[in-house]
């Protein structure tokens, strides 16, 4: 795929892997659009990178969406859609009737899952019309291999792979030209897993095997480890769970 002189919009691009993949498409020539909830956040962004289009605007809110499509369009449209909004929510025991397990588990199925088929469905028609349009999902090592800590979160990501891999299917038999990525970060040292000891990936180095995969017309994009995990979850499944569930797991649900 040829990312020069085409735009991308990301969302929840104001900070983290986000804000990282803004500038590394910026600097490959790529017509960036960000959104983000936070209007302090965005203004740093823009201030920091200046060619960056700024909107505020929440992928939870269905009028927000609405209105995000109708400036994107009054912008000239994008090639590119990074749903790469996203949030996670650190699971207590789930074997203990709480509340908050339903509330954390709903907030992340709407943002990390839901809320990213609306935009699919809002946008779907302009990046048909581009000659080489694509949308980007951001799911996770998780989705083969879930966290105790993060049970949840590891759900929603779940059900975002299998919906990837279903929508890239269904396109196919459409004969549709828009491509569909999956992207599998392993942990990644940003704010959402700042609770999280252990091995971490640099938000710079994610986004360079993202757009390395894009490039290449990669459409799973392993990062990382995830690629170990992938393939020991298939030949040694217990011996994977343990990597991603180390024993001081077992203490912090305790």
């Amino acid at each position: 795929m040829d990312l020069k002189n085409k735009a991308i919009l990301i969302t929840g691009g104001s900070a983290g892997i986000g804000l990282e993949a803004a500038k590394q498409f910026l600097e490959i020539g790529t017509k960036v659009i960000i959104t983000g909830r936070s209007q302090d956040r965005l203004d740093a962004a823009k201030k920091r990178y200046p060619n960056l289009i700024a909107i505020k605007s929440d992928v939870a809110n269905d009028e927000d969406a609405i209105s995000l499509y109708r400036k994107v369009e009054q912008l000239g449209g994008i090639d590119i859609l990074y749903n790469k909004a996203g949030v996670g929510m650190v699971s207590t025991n789930l074997g203990v009737p709480n509340d908050k397990h339903f509330e954390s588990a709903a907030h992340e199925m709407k943002i990390n899952y839901l809320a990213v088929i609306r935009l699919n469905n809002l946008f779907l028609e302009m990046l048909k019309s581009r000659r080489e349009g694509a949308i980007i999902h951001t799911t996770s090592v998780l989705s083969y291999v879930p966290s105790l800590i993060e049970a949840t979160y590891s759900a929603s990501k779940t059900a975002l792979a299998f919906y990837t891999k279903s929508l890239r299917e269904h396109l196919r038999i459409a004969n549709s030209d828009v491509k569909v990525f999956e992207l599998l970060p392993p942990a990644v040292d940003t704010e959402l897993i700042a609770h999280r000891t252990g091995k971490k990936i640099s938000p710079e180095k994610l986004v360079q095997a993202l757009i390395i995969g894009l490039i290449k017309d990669q459409y799973t994009i392993r990062a990382g480890d995830t690629k170990v995990v992938y393939i020991l979850n298939r030949l040694f499944p217990k011996l994977a769970f343990r990597l991603v569930n180390p024993r001081k797991a077992d203490k912090f649900l305790q």
